[in-house]
């Protein structure tokens, strides 16, 4: 019996708010107003709140003991498998912003929000990079008045800092997922439906992930087709991968035991790298661009994704916080959503182009 009350003076409260993303979460947000961090082990992020002005707390959501607060608003930086911060949210009527579902908990969250029919906002974000790929999709389709098409390529760097919740997408790897291709609904598998595209002028080579823009985008923006696919920063770590497919190694080797195997590919806290998306978006025979560079990291990106996503459901962003469950492509004005992204330290590069494979170069 989690209670999470609503105090529009009070803080903002982010779970896991101390963890690799989490604290990027707290430093932006704490420009504005106060924090209170939560997660399992509270001592690891006191040091972290006493500098911001804020507070930590224990919230483990896999213990029963119930939490209490009065907040402002919530930011779900953690996974919540059983639904316990958004069912504490919503019951408070306590605006709330999630980064971190994959798709069938986004789906099920969703249904879940539907039922219990929230006046407060909802903003599902855990499109990739807290909902700055969608951001960016949405910004793109209202210049060109439609999405029939919208490709994401992500190069994910192995340099980079990630959280342990930044990779787990790993763990989805044997499992096929649903997506819309050509207005047809069909089964994919990952790391499949290879290509190699150019991201920030270097050629990358990408394959299918199950991410949760490619279920939103067609419902929200209509498209009949909508794809993610990620590479790597290092061409060994993408053949590595793809190899590892061919075996069937994420299909036999799904199973809790073989998590740290799994994540230890991606999983390298502590070092540094840059975070680089490329969305495409085709309408009408025309297809604009945007690649996104953070020089920060993956792990600041999505950070930036959740600061904007908080704007949003408090209504600091210059327009009405929106009623019950949103996703961040349903921004009332999406292009000036992105062009905030440059103020927190982000680059845009825009473009327009049409080609056999929206951005397709030579393997």
């Amino acid at each position: 019996m989690d209670e999470v009350r609503l105090d529009p003076s009070g803080p903002v409260l982010i779970t896991g708010g101390y963890g690799t993303v989490g604290a990027e979460i707290a430093r932006m947000a704490a420009v504005d107003t106060p924090v209170l961090l939560t997660g399992r082990s509270p001592d690891k992020g006191r040091s972290l709140a006493a500098a911001l002005g804020g507070e930590a707390r224990a919230w483990d959501l896999a213990d029963p003991a119930p939490f209490r607060a009065a907040v402002r608003a919530v930011i779900s930086s953690v996974n919540d498998p059983d639904d316990r911060v958004l069912r504490a949210a919503v019951a408070g009527g306590v605006p709330y912003v999630d980064i971190t579902r994959w798709t069938s908990r986004l789906q099920r969250a969703a249904a879940l929000t539907a039922l219990l029919r929230p006046e407060s906002p909802v903003l599902f974000s855990s499109a990739w990079m807290g909902g700055v790929s969608s951001l960016v999709a949405a910004a793109l389709a209202a210049d060109l008045g439609g999405a029939e098409r919208i490709e994401i390529a992500v190069r994910w760097d192995t340099a980079d800092r990630a959280g342990a919740d930044s990779v787990e997408f790993m763990d989805r790897l044997g499992v096929d997922f649903e997506v819309v291709e050509g207005g047809v609904r069909r089964p994919a598998t990952p790391l499949t439906d290879t290509r190699t595209v150019g991201i920030g002028g270097a050629p990358v080579r990408v394959a299918r992930i199950d991410t949760p823009e490619q279920f939103t985008l067609p419902m929200t923006l209509g498209a009949t087709t909508a794809a993610t696919r990620i590479g790597f920063s290092s061409p060994a770590t993408t053949r590595a991968l793809l190899a590892l497919r061919r075996t069937g190694f994420f299909r036999w080797a799904s199973g809790d035991r073989w998590t740290p195997v799994r994540r230890a590919v991606l999983h390298a806290p502590g070092e540094g790298g840059t975070a680089q998306v490329r969305v495409d978006v085709s309408h009408r025979g025309r297809t604009r661009t945007t690649t996104v560079t953070d020089p920060l990291g993956q792990h600041h990106l999505t950070a930036v994704g959740a600061v904007l996503g908080l704007r949003r459901v408090l209504g600091t962003d210059g327009f009405p916080a929106p009623r019950g469950p949103v996703f961040p492509e349903q921004h009332p004005s999406p292009a000036q959503a992105i062009g905030s992204l440059t103020a927190l330290g982000v680059e845009l590069a825009c473009g327009e182009g049409a080609g056999r494979a929206h951005g397709e170069v030579a393997a």
